[in-house]
């Protein structure tokens, strides 16, 4: 099964713009993230950028496990 959805996951950044867009950040974001928890200490405004990069990060994954909802729904009809 999560072979299939690899599988999947390839086909659509392959095919699909705006998953192929959503990894491409979600990867910048993941990065980004690194770089904060990286450092020692942070300061205020480096909290709330965390914070604000991490809620992005989020929203773009769960855009990514709808679209990938959609797709094994039209594959399995």
């Amino acid at each position: 099964m999560e072979t299939e959805e690899n599988a999947l996951i390839e086909h659509l950044k392959q095919t699909n713009p705006e998953f192929r867009q959503l990894m491409e950040e979600h990867l910048q974001y993941e990065r980004q993230l690194e770089e904060f928890n990286n450092l020692r200490y942070l300061t205020s405004a480096q909290e709330l950028e965390k914070k604000r990069v991490q809620k992005i990060k989020l929203r773009g994954k769960d855009r990514m496990a709808e679209i990938l909802k959609e797709h094994k729904s039209r594959l399995n009809k």
